[in-house]
């Protein structure tokens, strides 16, 4: 199979980028759309050009790692798939391709189709955690856990944090990052005591990060490999609603415990 890509070059954040042409010949259909990237970035050190920068870690689609909008859809045109386990069959033979790094204000381009994410990272430390003051975690099979808040439990941890949520809406919001991070916890037993005060620092830290507000536009959920559903960010207003009647959307949290849930 042969194709024309058309990809993002920017050499660092301060220079502007563009889009630049090349021809990929005799890839195989059963490459992965990193795999065609390397053969690429192969063709270009043989002929002395520059490799194009690319992210990528697990190539099993669990570490959210390759963040490529390709054809102008996070992650590709397959549902419920990261770009590393994208094939190349999924594209025409002479098919043009666009390939873009996420376009959000908070992930500012480092180099060509990579980005800086490290504002999930902050978001996460800001609440996105159990705080345990002393003694060793308890065994997990010695608190009960019904069924039904198991299994969402699970499913909001399903979240790699890729940034295709943010990457496909038209706000840049990273609701449903933040939603899938507070819902993980809010649905067990040891995320109560700090529930309200963990809903309060996720959504301020998100804010302060300049992410965008969410207006249901639903691109999140389409895009998102894992998908993550939106009714985690109802939870998730929901949650905050009591919260900021509690401690005020501003206010000085208390220095420990919680409100009752």
């Amino acid at each position: 199979m042969n194709f024309k890509l058309v990809v993002w070059r920017q050499p660092r954040e301060s220079e502007p980028g563009r889009m630049v042409e090349y021809d990929v010949e005799e890839i195989s259909p059963d490459m992965s759309f990193l795999e065609m990237l390397d053969v690429l970035n192969e063709d270009l050190t043989v002929t002395g050009g520059e490799p194009v920068a690319f992210d990528h870690d697990c190539r099993e689609g669990i570490c959210g790692m390759c963040s490529l909008v390709i054809n102008g859809v996070p992650h590709g045109p397959e549902r419920a798939t990261t770009a590393c386990q994208l094939h190349m069959r999924h594209f025409k033979d002479g098919e043009t391709i666009t390939i873009e790094p996420w376009r959000a204000r908070p992930f500012p381009v480092i180099r060509d189709l990579v980005v800086d994410r490290r504002a999930f990272d902050r978001i996460v430390q800001a609440g996105g955690y159990i705080s345990t003051n002393t003694g060793s975690a308890p065994d997990a099979n010695a608190i009960p856990v019904p069924k039904d808040n198991a299994e969402t439990a699970f499913q909001a941890a399903e979240c790699i944090g890729c940034g295709a949520c943010v990457a496909a809406c038209p706000n840049a919001s990273a609701m449903l990052f933040v939603a899938a991070k507070a819902q993980h916890f809010a649905r067990l037993p040891q995320g109560q005591p700090e529930r309200t005060r963990r809903t309060i620092n996720l959504v301020e830290a998100m804010d302060r990060e300049g992410f965008g507000a969410c207006t249901n536009h639903y691109e999140c959920m389409a895009a998102c490999p894992k998908e993550i559903p939106t009714s985690f960010i109802s939870d998730l207003n929901r949650d905050f609603v009591k919260a900021a009647a509690h401690h005020g959307r501003f206010g000085t949290l208390p220095p420990q415990g919680d409100i009752e849930e």
